[in-house]
Parts: C-alpha cells; sequence; structure tokens
C-alpha cells in the first residue's frame, strides 16, 4: 500500500505545476510584447526576406533560421489573453497589431519574389504551405500550450524557441507573399488558411492556459460585446478545423494509394510482351496513376490482366492510365533488344558480383577465430587466469614485404605465471588453432 501511496506522490509532484507559475509576470510579458512598432517591424521585415530567400532555394536551414529571428508570437498571445481574462481593449490592441504584422510580412515577401532573379522550378518548400490538415491545427494547438506554459513558468528556457519553429508563422506569410506576386492564388489562399489557423489554435490554446492557471479576470463591461465575441471565436474554430480535418482525409487517401501503387507496379514488370518500365503517380485534379510501356503493344487480355492485379492492390481501374510506346519497326525491335541484352548482363554481372562478395565474407568467417569458445578454454586450463585478451593480425620485417599471421593472447592472473607455463599455454594454443606463430604474455599488474 506505502508503493502506491510513494508512486501518486511522485506522479502528483511530478505533475504539479502550482509551485513553478507565475502568472502576473506572464501577463505583463504578453502585455508588453504586443506591440509592432520601431525595432520589432524591422526585425520582422528582415525575417520575411531571410524567409522568402530559404524558400526561393529550398533551404530548410534558413527558413528555420528566419522562424527563430521573427518575433511573430506576441499579438496571438495577447489575443488569447485578452479573450482569456475578458480584456476587450487588450483584444483590440492584439488584433490591430497582428494586421500590421501580417500586412508588413505579406508586403516584405511580395516585393521579394518579385524582383528575385531566382526561379522556382520545383518549390516543395513553397508547396509545403499550401496545403494545412488536420495536423497542422495539432501542432498549433500543442505548440500554443506550449508557449503559455513557457510563458506562465518563472524559470525560462529555450520553449519559445521551439514553438517558433513547430508552429511556423513566418513561411506561410511568405508563401502568401509569393502567390500575390506570381498570380498563383492557390498559394496565397492556402498558405493564408494555414496562417490563420496557426494563429487561432495558438490563441485557443493561450485562451485555454489563462483559464486553466485562473489568471487575473474581469467580465466583459457589456455583457452581449462579450457573448458576441466569445461566439465569433467559436465560428472561426469550426470554419478552421472542418477543412482541415477533409485536407487530412484526403492526405491520407493519397498516401494510401501512393503505397498500394509502388507495390503494385514493383510486384510485375512486364505483362505480356510489354514492359513497364516507368510510373507516375499525380493528385494535381483527380488521383491518377501513369504507366509506362514499351515492347509490343498491350494486347486487350494483357490490360485485362493488369487491372485485375491492380484491384488485387486496391487500384481501380478508373485510376490508371496507359502511354503504350509499342516498338512495331523491325530497326526499333533490335533496338529494344539490344536494351534488353544490356540490361540483362548488368544484372548477371551484378550477380556475379553478389556471388563473389558472398564467397569473400565466407572466407573472412572461415579464418576468424573462436574468440569465446576458446577463451573459455583457456579458463578451463588456467582457471588463476582472471581476464584474457585474443588478437590475430600480421606481423612484417623490415627485410621482407610479405607478412605472417601471429596471434597474441595477453592474460591477467592475480598470481604471476611462471615461464613454463606460458610456453605450456602457447603449444597448447598452437595445436588447438593450428598456427605457428602464438605469443603468450602476461600482463603486468
Amino acid at each position: 500500500m506505502s508503493a502506491i501511496q510513494n508512486l501518486t506522490t511522485l506522479i502528483r509532484e511530478t505533475l504539479n505545476l502550482n509551485d513553478h507559475i507565475d502568472t502576473a509576470a506572464a501577463e505583463r510579458s504578453i502585455r508588453n510584447n504586443i506591440e509592432f512598432k520601431g525595432p520589432n517591424a524591422w526585425i520582422l521585415a528582415v525575417a520575411v526576406i531571410i524567409a522568402s530567400v530559404g524558400l526561393n532555394v529550398n533551404s530548410i536551414p534558413v527558413v528555420i533560421g528566419a522562424m527563430l529571428i521573427s518575433p511573430l508570437m506576441g499579438p496571438i498571445f495577447g489575443l488569447g489573453l485578452g479573450l482569456g481574462v475578458s480584456d476587450i481593449q487588450l483584444m483590440k490592441s492584439s488584433g490591430k497589431n497582428l494586421l500590421v504584422m501580417v500586412s508588413i510580412s505579406l508586403v516584405v515577401a511580395f516585393l521579394y519574389f518579385l524582383i528575385t532573379p531566382l526561379s522556382l522550378s520545383n518549390p516543395t518548400e513553397l508547396l509545403a504551405r499550401t496545403s494545412p490538415t488536420f495536423y497542422d491545427v495539432l501542432i498549433a494547438l500543442f505548440g500554443g500550450f506550449a508557449g503559455i506554459l513557457e510563458q506562465c513558468r518563472k524559470d525560462k528556457g529555450t520553449v519559445f524557441s521551439g514553438v517558433a519553429i513547430a508552429t511556423a508563422l513566418m513561411p506561410p506569410l511568405c508563401t502568401a507573399g509569393y502567390g500575390l506576386a506570381c498570380g498563383e492564388f492557390s498559394y496565397f489562399l492556402g498558405a493564408l488558411y494555414l496562417f490563420v489557423i496557426n494563429c487561432t489554435f495558438i490563441m485557443l490554446a493561450t485562451y485555454v492556459g489563462v483559464k486553466y492557471f485562473k489568471f487575473r479576470s474581469t467580465e466583459f463591461q457589456d455583457e452581449a460585446i462579450g457573448k458576441r465575441t466569445k461566439r465569433l471565436t467559436s465560428t472561426l474554430i469550426i470554419i478552421c478545423i472542418i477543412p482541415s480535418i477533409w485536407s487530412a482525409f484526403r492526405l491520407i487517401q493519397q498516401n494510401n494509394f501512393e503505397v498500394d501503387a509502388t507495390s503494385f507496379v514493383e510486384h510485375r514488370s512486364s505483362y505480356g510482351k510489354s514492359i513497364l518500365y516507368d510510373y507516375r503517380i499525380d493528385h494535381k485534379e483527380n488521383t491518377t496513376l501513369t504507366l509506362f510501356f514499351t515492347g509490343e503493344t498491350l494486347s486487350e487480355r494483357d490490360k485485362d490482366e493488369l487491372y485485375s492485379v491492380a484491384a488485387d492492390y486496391g487500384i481501380k481501374k478508373e485510376y490508371i492510365q496507359i502511354r503504350d510506346y509499342s516498338i512495331e519497326e523491325k530497326s526499333d525491335m533490335n533496338a529494344f533488344k539490344d536494351i534488353y541484352e544490356k540490361k540483362e548482363s548488368i544484372i548477371s554481372t551484378k550477380e556475379q558480383e553478389i556471388v563473389r562478395l558472398k564467397n569473400e565474407l565466407e572466407r573472412i568467417k572461415s579464418n576468424e577465430l573462436e574468440y569465446d569458445k576458446i577463451s573459455k578454454e583457456i579458463f578451463s586450463i588456467k582457471s588463476s587466469l582472471s581476464d584474457v585478451v585474443i588478437t590475430k593480425g600480421q606481423s612484417f620485417n623490415r627485410d621482407s614485404t610479405a607478412g605472417n599471421t601471429i596471434i597474441y593472447v595477453l592474460v591477467s592472473s592475480a598470481d604471476s605465471l611462471a615461464t613454463s607455463e606460458i610456453d605450456e599455454l602457447e603449444e597448447w594454443l598452437k595445436i588447438r588453432l593450428d598456427a605457428d606463430a602464438v605469443e603468450v604474455r602476461q600482463r603486468p599488474r
């Protein structure tokens, strides 16, 4: 019973927050970091340029650095605090500064991408910010919880750096600026939606933290305004959650399709006398699996077989597109035959190399000593020994380039071994290991 009580006490002490929280200091800190004037505005502009460059060249470290520089969290925490303590003026001030922050970020990013000479042929880092999902909601929510805990903690740590990176407020704004500069309005809307998700759920986490830690609170002077504010916040949360859940569902569907499609393609590389040499998965409009064939034209029977195999992997016929680059001319057939023979030659060469490496590995294993077994046998012969070190190496003479294999055995004993005992152990090891050169030495005490 005492063990259960001790465990309960340990858990309670581990999870206790009351002794580590200073809500008054947290409130002062949040209120002091809301304004976007002077240095904060310039630091934000610099951070936006750095993040835009990082997105422009697909450099994750640069984007992370920009997120650490940017002072974006203040107004969002201010909105959550204002909602939690029923301070309408604080909410207005935070909202105004949040709009200033967004405006500065969009204008700077827009100007950068308008004049940058670098093209974005494969903007993977930008595209990653245009399709938010429910997982982004979870990241923002729990990032917000970590942020408000850090605000309330007496001994501040480095949590804010992690929150700034995890919730990623800066990259979506830069991506939105890119969308405006390049006329890609789907990028603009998708990135702005991700930013709204991050802001909303960091604010919600702050609100929950303020209520949980019982910050000094007042009631809205006008009850109607208070109800309207809370109703508006709830509506915004619902608006953010529903599309993100749908996006997450689509993301899971697409991921499952890609796994099934890859397994299907790897199952077989030929149907009839046609060879499947490449494939492409596309989710832009409708999810499709495009298969590229060469060789003889796929017959209807071959196609039916292909569709049947695909169905076994959960891929319906309507998702498959076939690109059949058949070879009909004799010269083309000869060229295809040459390619096939070269492929077979490469495979054969690799197989021979695998066999050679396996044989080499077996040879090395056969020359390895059974260290564990030999050491146990030595201990049984010389019970006074406490440690045995066995090593196998090559010995070289100054006048000869050829090396001789030699086995060294280093032994430790409480009492010194006599020379005769060492010689006797060496002779036994030579016979046991079928070795000409064995040297036993005693480790100095």
